[in-house]
């Protein structure tokens, strides 16, 4: 990929979209952080951002009142909270590599820009107004709709968002086990070490995951594993 040329990059981010691909300067700027723009001239994505956080949450907010009646008032509200955090929007930016594909300003890149969760969180919901704006209510929602699915799919197994740890925890009790976690990797020097962390049911791997300490680690695995159990529950 030609780092230099930012629409090259851009047309490998719609390509894996499947969208924007006559569209190159709306997704340029959806993805341009204010950094980017200080430098290079031209509008960032920060307005794009205050629409996609409401565009996003309503889409979110019919979806689950239409297929979950019998989730009261508070429960809708706790899960919604869940899904359109700044966590889970930075989950779902890393799912697709978003990070290699914002538009930084040379300090913001060298810092660790690309990996930060408040930058890749609100890119997404600048991409998520960018649909809305180019193709429409319907489209926007599809796309929403399945970048979300997996986070989707836990509405059908618990009441409420609980943090993952627990809520494997209650799962794996559930059929007389319990998680066990593993420390598999360790890098970066001490003032910024990632550590990785695997759980096991039983035997078998159910999840990764990464952070900088080893509670977050196991969180996140614990959080990849609840996806995992959703889909192949034996």
């Amino acid at each position: 990929m030609n780092s230099g040329d930012p629409l090259t990059k851009i047309a490998y981010l719609a390509n894996k979209l499947g969208l924007f691909h006559n569209k190159l300067p709306v997704l340029m700027r959806a993805l341009a952080h204010r950094s980017y723009s200080h430098e290079a001239g031209g509008e960032s994505n920060e307005r794009l951002e205050f629409l996609g956080d409401s565009v996003l949450s309503l889409v979110i907010s019919e979806y689950i009142y239409q297929h979950f009646p019998h989730k009261s008032e508070g429960e809708l509200s706790k899960w919604r909270a869940y899904l359109v955090s700044a966590k889970t929007l930075a989950k779902i930016a890393k799912k697709i590599e978003l990070g290699r594909y914002l538009l930084l300003g040379h300090g913001e890149d060298k810092y660790g820009g690309r990996e930060r969760k408040s930058i890749l969180a609100d890119t997404m919901e600048a991409i998520i107004a960018a649909v809305y704006l180019e193709y429409g209510w319907e489209q926007v929602k599809a796309f929403i709709i399945e970048q979300w699915e997996p986070y989707l799919t836990l509405m059908n197994k618990y009441k409420q968002p609980l943090d993952p740890k627990t809520l494997l925890q209650e799962a794996l009790q559930s059929k007389g086990s319990v998680p066990q976690y593993q420390l598999i990797k360790m890098e970066g020097p001490d003032h910024n070490r990632i550590y990785t962390m695997a759980v096991y049911d039983q035997q078998r791997l159910i999840g990764k995951g990464s952070g900088q300490s080893k509670k977050q680690a196991e969180q996140e695995a614990a959080e990849e594993a609840l996806k995992f159990l959703a889909k192949f529950p034996e």
